[in-house]
């Protein structure tokens, strides 16, 4: 198998290849930078400035080994860890189509409807909000139609490259204009009951659940479609990607904690609606001329997330249908297809549904939460039980920290339980 064997070839592998070489990992950023970083992280230094940088950086830390388990399973054994789940068992994989189906619509939904209230900020002209996401879609179908996976793999880089550079900048101009703090201000502490729904929604959250990791497992197959990849390869992508989001999620927390901490207003409570707060009052702080800045910020962040989830999930439930039909390889046609249905399913419930894509959105979000430390379970055990090569194995270290992720992310699905319906 050439995923395996090529490992032997690793100690000649340079440096500008490992960087040629960057694609999975930077999807799987793009995809996670988005409502987690620019809301979450936001909205976190907003309301508890630093105080939650720590918890942050840990569960960024605890999640590591279940999404570093698609790079390992998917390098080691030629296989998609879609294909990992059905060997454990066909129930396993109706759940797993069951959960992208929602969550592939309803998130695109959103995120539709999210990025294209901020393309409003660069069109010179008023639009409605069916058009504008009628724009986004478009754009989004016609990269991944006509480029497929080498499209979004470059477009994903420019998205990050530019992302990284418009927060930093932000940032280093916020910390010589920082928010003047209103002299009553007392700062909440988020060690609270009070707190707790932000917490555990945030955290468990951040930097994406764990579903994402099949979608950059199914890229990494891409990827080896189209280049060599070695294991060496594989998992610097990863790291990269995987450790950007990390230090992106400090980034905007910093944004929310220079900008908004301790300023006396009110935040918005939709995704939408914060976003363009920030965007306000970054304007009213800095400078006009900074407006454009930060709506680049979260343009990006909302953009690269809505044509990855577009991309990934219908290559996931594509994969998925293959295996329940038990057929050799999977078509390209039935994946473009499944994107037609999901953005068709994401734009009908925009048009005809937008009342109900609050609820919609909740309820996805609850399930993918409450079946993320399953899917961080089945992850653990396909890595821990396969014959991986030496490379890709899992190590005594990345064990003891996947069991105490587990514990993790088990004892915040217990809390969600009593604070969501038992409290």
């Amino acid at each position: 198998m050439e995923s395996i064997s090529s490992t032997e070839h690793q100690s000649t592998y340079s440096v500008s290849q490992l960087i040629r070489s960057l694609g999975p990992g930077i999807m799987m950023a793009a995809a996670a930078v988005g409502g987690s970083h620019l809301v979450a992280s936001t909205k976190a230094g907003a309301i508890y400035g630093w105080q939650l940088a720590a918890l942050i950086l840990l569960v960024n830390f605890f999640k590591y080994p279940f999404f570093r388990a698609s790079i390992q399973y998917t390098m080691g054994t030629g296989e998609s860890l879609v294909e990992g789940y059905s060997k454990l068992g066909r129930p396993y994989l109706w759940l797993f189509v069951a959960l992208s189906v929602i969550s592939g619509i309803v998130n695109t939904a959103a995120l539709l409807l999210f990025s294209a209230s901020l393309l409003g900020y660069f069109i010179p002209f008023e639009l409605s909000n069916t058009a504008l996401c009628l724009i986004i879609l478009a754009t989004c179908l016609t990269i991944l139609f006509a480029g497929h996976y080498k499209a979004l793999d470059s477009l994903s880089k420019i998205i990050m490259a530019v992302l990284t550079i418009a927060t930093l900048t932000a940032v280093v101009i916020a910390v010589s204009n920082p928010v003047e703090v209103v002299p009553s201000f007392e700062a909440p502490s988020p060690w609270s009951i009070a707190a707790i729904g932000f917490i555990v929604v945030t955290m468990g959250w951040m930097p994406a659940p764990i579903e994402i990791s099949s979608l950059t497992s199914m890229w990494l197959k891409s990827q080896q479609r189209h280049q060599t990849v070695t294991a060496r390869s594989a998992l610097f992508d990863f790291n990269v990607g995987y450790i950007g989001t990390a230090i992106l999620a400090i980034v905007f927390l910093a944004l929310g904690t220079l900008v908004l901490h301790g300023g006396g207003v009110e935040l918005a409570k939709s995704g939408v609606g914060f976003s363009h707060q920030l965007v306000g009052l970054y304007a009213s702080t800095i400078g006009e001329w900074s407006r454009y800045l930060i709506a680049i910020v979260a343009f990006f962040c909302i953009f690269g997330s809505t044509i990855t989830v577009i991309d990934g999930y219908a290559r996931v439930i594509s994969e998925s249908q293959r295996l329940l039909r038990k057929q050799n390889e999977m078509k390209p046609k039935v994946t473009q297809s499944w994107m037609l249905v999901i953005s068709s399913a994401a734009l009908s419930i925009i048009v005809f549904w937008a009342s109900a894509l609050l609820p919609m959105l909740d309820f996805a979000m609850i399930l993918a939460f409450m079946t993320t430390p399953f899917f961080a379970l089945l992850n653990y055990i396909l890595v821990s039980k396969s014959a991986l090569p030496e490379p890709l194995a899992m190590t005594r270290k990345l064990k003891l920290l996947s069991i105490a992720g587990l514990v993790y992310l088990f004892g915040f699905l217990a809390i969600f339980v009593w604070w969501k319906w038992l409290m």
